[in-house]
């Protein structure tokens, strides 16, 4: 089991779990392709094909355009109760660790890092401690909270306990899910801190 100062660590992913990085990257997208936003669905898949984005280097210079010409990791909205419920969580003496992906295309880390930190403050999320890796199952923590379909498969199978935070892109992920973040304090309540 794994602890910080005697309390039990929640492993927490920021975008589309803390953070509406699918909201502002439709924003951002309809001005990048020159589309009416009307235009872009808002329930989409990984790599959002249905904006027409098509293949992984098409995505990346959306993605790259989006983080460092419209600040995509500071302007998303805050997902209803993430602040509210994360606060909750700490006081009950569970520590954050945010756990983050990212910095999974090269040459602008400085900009992400800065932006998520800048993020975090701004919005008064409570957290011990920032993560930036993909490999989640590799950081300690007895609770993790993520919405990427592969990475709660990697997790799960690890024998570790992931909630699925529901949207579009995980539909087919198996319980525990939670549509929203009190629901996210539910299933950690029933469960209890024992990680």
């Amino acid at each position: 089991m794994s602890y910080t100062n005697n309390g039990p660590i929640l492993g927490v992913d920021l975008d589309g779990v803390c953070a509406d990085f699918y909201g502002r990257m439709r924003e951002i997208a309809a001005e990048w392709l020159e589309r009416d936003l009307k235009e872009l669905p808002t329930e989409v898949s990984y790599g959002l094909p249905e904006w027409g984005i098509s293949g992984s280097d098409h995505y990346e210079k959306l993605h790259r355009f989006a983080v460092t010409q419209r600040g995509l990791f500071e302007t998303s909205k805050m997902i209803p109760g993430a602040r509210k419920f994360l606060r909750i969580l700490s006081d009950e003496g569970y520590k954050i660790r945010i756990i983050t992906h990212r910095l999974f295309i090269p040459f602008f880390h400085q900009i992400a890092i800065q932006q998520t930190v800048k993020w975090l403050d701004y919005n008064g999320i409570p957290y011990w401690d920032i993560c930036f890796l993909k490999e989640k199952e590799h950081v300690n923590a007895n609770i993790y909270i993520d919405d990427s379909p592969n990475n709660i498969e990697n997790l799960r199978n690890q024998g570790l306990f992931a909630i699925c935070f529901a949207n579009s892109t995980n539909k087919n992920c198996a319980k525990p899910r939670a549509l929203s973040w009190e629901e996210v304090y539910d299933i950690i309540n029933k469960r209890g801190n024992c990680g």
